[in-house]
């Protein structure tokens, strides 16, 4: 009898996963069994009009005191959506009853690989005296690498093809920094060649390619003799890379004189913190994990 109660006592451990893509990621359900979730609830296919229900079905089943022994995770592939369904996920929390659970949103990767990519340039620069190029940075993981970096006081200049979409995001990313003296830390501008690169790079001692697969930006070397920069990250791990010369297994690897990582080179960070993420979530019921929440958490964890 008395074995039971404290079977009863320790809850397992419980992960819902909401991903709109029509099945659940199998990437996400490993790395979430490999950061010690025991029971795993994972929906694909999930609409906005859904959520409700299924946070209901977490939050009503537990006592308050036990919830910190369930969370959510939203996936999948569009981040545009994940992040739909993640707004009614804490839409459908009460939390002035206690009735919530923490929360996660990593959709394709995009928080934990623009977390894990910065806090790999953080072993090699204080950005709060540095500039950085980000190209392709109005895409979900370019966007989050700017974000971060500017919240880290460093001056970004945010590459886009379209002068338009890079305004908007430079302009999202200031609403988010309006609590911080860094507001105009972010620069858009329109890349379309190498010419631009060039000129938009000066000063900069770090560059981040963040590209879509298939986006070719410039190759290591033009990069080199233009002096004044120290490290290279290219997050595409398809090839053609966005940076020429630099291989996806590269990790602080030297490549005409500057600090190189691939895609791998940084994967490997982003799978452990992405562990660590999913297990902080069951310190507590009320973490909400996003993009400045998941760097946060890089900064406390070896490399």
């Amino acid at each position: 009898m008395h074995k039971n109660r404290v079977m009863i006592m320790d809850k397992r451990t419980i992960l819902l996963m909401l991903d709109p893509d029509e099945q659940a990621s199998v990437f996400d359900r490993v790395v979430a069994v490999d950061a010690g979730a025991d029971v795993l609830f994972a929906h694909g296919g999930v609409k906005p009009s859904q959520v409700q229900g299924l946070v209901h079905g977490c939050i009503f089943t537990r006592s308050p005191k036990d919830l910190q022994r369930t969370a959510i995770f939203v996936g999948g592939s569009n981040v545009g959506q994940a992040e739909a369904i993640l707004d009614e996920v804490h839409r459908a929390m009460i939390p002035q009853y206690g009735l919530q659970v923490s929360t996660m949103l990593d959709a394709n990767g995009c928080n934990t690989t623009a977390a894990a990519a910065v806090r790999k340039a953080s072993d090699h620069m204080n950005f709060g005296e540095k500039k950085a190029l980000v190209l392709g940075g109005t895409g979900p993981v370019g966007s989050r690498v700017a974000l971060l970096l500017a919240r880290e006081g460093a001056k970004v200049i945010l590459g886009s093809r379209s002068k338009s979409k890079a305004d908007l995001v430079a302009k999202t990313i200031a609403q988010r920094l309006s609590n911080t003296s860094n507001t105009q830390a972010v620069v858009p501008v329109e890349i379309t060649n190498e010419d631009d690169i060039a000129r938009n790079v000066q000063g900069c001692s770090l560059v981040v390619s963040a590209g879509a697969a298939g986006a070719k930006f410039t190759s290591v070397s033009r990069l080199a003799s233009l002096g004044g920069i120290q490290v290279l990250i290219d997050l595409n791990g398809v090839p053609p890379l966005g940076l020429e010369g630099i291989e996806p297994t590269d990790c602080a690897r030297e490549r005409s004189g500057l600090i190189c990582y691939g895609a791998l080179g940084v994967g490997g960070f982003k799978i452990k913190l992405h562990r660590a993420c999913v297990a902080s979530l069951f310190e507590k019921n009320s973490r909400r994990l996003e993009a400045a929440e998941i760097f946060e958490l890089a900064k406390t964890l070896g490399r």
